[in-house]
Formats: structure tokens, C-alpha cells, sequence
């Protein structure tokens, strides 16, 4: 079949094999370019599939030499429906992994349920022993609690107040006003059990009672703060409240892991591309003009870029991570430097329908949207007859 994207909002419907092989092989060539890490022998990465937490898996495998668990919720091709963009990112990852003489597996299913739980410490136990590093990556807009059986569902909304502020669908390049209702206790409860901490910790409980979890073993957690323009919707809002949470559990799990020389962190990373941002009102336009000024100064960094960063100048860098007052790794360090935003802030003043190319890179935020999903992605003909069904190898 000829596959092209179709596209609803912020949603992609489509992927493209051989383009998200190509992102994939991308990230690995920068990896191996740069020199390699002394870091973790064997990686559990939950939410492996796309953005951070598949950079993560590819720079502790091709950067780091270590073996890796990759658990993610993605589907195959079915019919006239491709997979999704994480299966073919997976596939191109465990063959990649292959050749290289790396063990990886896969193992598809929900993350928040006691099976996969269950399926992952036995995978661990048989292939690998023990693990030194487990990276949390989940992003899903539900959750069904494994224990009660509740399901929850995360908003994106204010707390307290109507917030209204500038946002651009970046499909047209419409810049418009944004007007979004609080959220109610009950939505905010909800989206703290989505994207909070609690299914962090009992993957480290559970692991470390199946005794599969290495002394000494790192964990570490994704969050994001940003700048005043997007607080409102994001740090002071309900994705903030979760992200809270994460942090408050990473440091009952850090001393936890310390009674036998473990260590668990929260890193702050910089604002990107993803599909789960894309669906934020504001951030899109906010990260149109961030990338403008960073790239200008040199500075633009992707995820695998922030996450050999992460690994060879944070984690693994011989000597004890640097942190900030509230003890987190702070990766957004280059976007949040004032030069930085005081520029974004100019531009943010004067954005408009009719200067947003001008002003912001929205060329390129689009470009990387649609590379999430595998197009836009050079070298690939997108015209040629191709078979979306892929097979994952090392698929438990």
C-alpha cells in the first residue's frame, strides 16, 4: 500500500515503516559518533517506544553497550491500519540491537497491570538476572488501577481559574486565543493517578521483591517546568499537580534504593515535540519560538541529544550527579537561560497568524511532527508500494 500521513488535530492515524526505521537509525549514527558511556549493564525502560524514553533505550544500548527490556502498549498493522509509530520504532530498535550483539526484548501490553508487571520480572530473571537501571517513560492519557480496578482519565486544564492565552494549530499556521475552564478536583485527583508517581513505585516495590533489581540500581523519571508563558496550563495546571507527584515519589524512592546504594532521580528535560505536547494548548506555539532562538544560538537539542547528555554528563559521568535544590536533574538548563527567554518572550509578544513563520520555527515544529510518525523523513520514497506489516523481533 502507498502510505501517507492522515492527520486529526493532533493526532497522526498513519505510520510509515521505513520512515520511522530511518528516525530510528538517525539517533543510533548520533549516538556512535560520540564517545561511549560507562554506564548500566542491563536497562528496563517502561515506555520504550517513542520520544525520551526510546532515546533513552538507544543510548543505554548503543551508547553504553547495555542490554535492555523495552515494555510499551503499541499495535501492528491490521488490515488497510498500519502499527502504530512505536511498533515500527521497536522493530527498527530490536533489529538494530541484533546486529549490533546487544540482548533487547519486547514486551507489548499495559504497563499499569500487574500481568505485564508480572511478565517483565520473569523476562528479567530468565534473560538478564538483574537489572541496574530502570527508566519510567510512561505517557497515556488512561489508566485502570491493577489493585481497585478504577479507571482514570488525565486533563489538560488550569487550576483555579479560567487561563486564556495565544496557541496556533500547526497544520494551518493560525494563531488564535486559547480560553480553557479549570479543572474540578475530581479531574485533578484523575490525572495525578494517570501521570502521577504511584505506577513508578510499585514497579520498583515489585521489583525489588522479585529480588531482580541490582543493588546499586538508578532510577529516573521524565518531568518538564518550563517557562511563565506555559505555567498556567502546565506546571500550575493538572499535568503540573501530577508531575508533583512524580516528584514526591521519586524521593521516597530514592531512599528506599540508598538502603542498598541506589539512587533515584526526577530530570527536568527541555520542551520537544511530542505527541502528548502537541496536544497542550500554547506549548506548540511557546515551542515554535523556543526552537527559532535556540537553533540561532546553536543550542537546539532533540531527545537523543538530551538523553546521551543525560547518561555521560549526569548519571554516568563519575562523579555524583549534579542537582538542583529540590534534587532533580535539570536538563533545561540551556532552554531556560535568560538570553534564551527574554527572546522568546519578545517574540511571543508579537506573534501573529500573519508573522508566525517569521517569527518562530513552526516549519520545523510541523517537519517534527509528522517525523514522529515516520514521514518527513529524508532518503524514504513515500510514493513507493510498501508493506506495513513488520514483525518485532525478540517479541515475548
Amino acid at each position: 500500500m502507498i502510505i501517507q500521513p492522515k492527520s486529526r488535530g493532533f493526532i497522526c492515524t498513519t505510520a510509515h515503516p521505513q520512515g520511522c526505521a530511518g528516525q530510528v537509525q538517525r539517533q543510533i549514527d548520533y549516538v556512535t559518533s560520540k564517545p561511549a558511556i560507562s554506564g548500566p549493564r542491563n536497562v528496563l525502560v517502561v515506555g520504550a517506544s517513542t520520544g525520551y524514553g526510546l532515546a533513552s533505550r538507544i543510548v543505554a544500548s548503543f551508547g553504553a553497550g547495555a542490554n535492555t527490556v523495552g515494555v510499551y502498549f503499541d499495535k501492528g498493522a491490521e488490515g488497510a491500519r498500519t502499527a502504530t509509530a512505536g511498533w515500527y520504532n521497536s522493530a527498527a530498535f530490536e533489529e538494530a540491537a541484533a546486529a549490533a550483539g546487544r540482548k533487547s526484548f519486547s514486551i507489548v501490553g499495559d504497563a499499569f497491570s500487574d500481568e505485564i508487571k508480572a511478565k517483565t520480572i520473569d523476562l528479567i530473571r530468565t534473560e538478564l538476572g538483574q537489572i541496574d537501571l530502570v527508566v519510567y517513560s510512561v505517557a497515556s492519557p488512561r489508566r485502570t488501577h491493577p489493585k481497585t480496578g478504577e479507571s482514570f482519565a488525565s486533563v489538560i486544564k488550569p487550576l483555579g481559574e479560567t487561563y486564556s492565552n495565544k496557541t496556533v494549530n500547526f497544520h494551518n499556521g493560525e494563531v488564535s486565543i486559547a480560553t480553557i475552564e479549570p479543572a474540578t478536583e475530581d479531574e485533578r485527583r484523575q490525572t495525578i493517578a494517570v501521570m502521577g508517581g504511584e505506577d513508578w513505585e510499585m514497579w520498583i516495590d515489585e521489583l525489588q521483591k522479585a529480588g531482580v533489581l541490582a543493588d546499586g540500581a538508578t532510577t529516573i523519571a521524565y518531568s518538564y517546568i518550563g517557562p511563565e508563558i506555559t505555567h498556567a496550563v502546565y506546571k500550575e495546571g493538572t499535568i503540573g499537580a501530577a508531575k508533583d507527584d512524580l516528584d514526591a515519589t521519586s524521593k521516597r524512592l530514592d531512599a528506599k534504593l540508598k538502603e542498598k546504594g541506589g539512587r533515584s532521580f526526577i530530570s527536568v528535560n527541555k520542551a520537544l515535540v511530542t505527541q502528548s505536547s502537541s496536544a497542550i494548548p500554547v506549548v506548540p506555539l511557546y515551542i515554535s519560538a523556543l526552537y527559532k532562538v535556540m537553533k540561532e544560538k546553536g543550542i537546539h537539542e532533540g531527545c537523543i541529544e538530551q538523553m546521551y547528555r543525560l547518561f555521560s554528563d549526569r548519571l554516568y559521568n563519575g562523579a555524583e550527579a549534579p542537582v538542583d535544590a529540590q534534587g532533580r536533574i535539570r536538563l533545561d538548563d540551556w532552554e531556560m537561560r535568560e538570553d534564551v527567554q527574554a527572546e522568546v518572550a519578545q517574540l511571543w509578544a508579537d506573534l501573529t497568524t500573519e508573522n508566525v513563520y517569521d517569527l518562530s520555527d513552526l516549519k520545523g515544529y510541523h517537519r517534527e511532527f509528522f517525523q514522529l510518525f515516520g514521514f518527513e523523513t529524508d532518503g524514504v520514497d513515500y510514493e513507493a508500494d510498501t508493506n506495513p506489516e513488520v514483525d518485532i523481533q525478540n517479541l515475548r
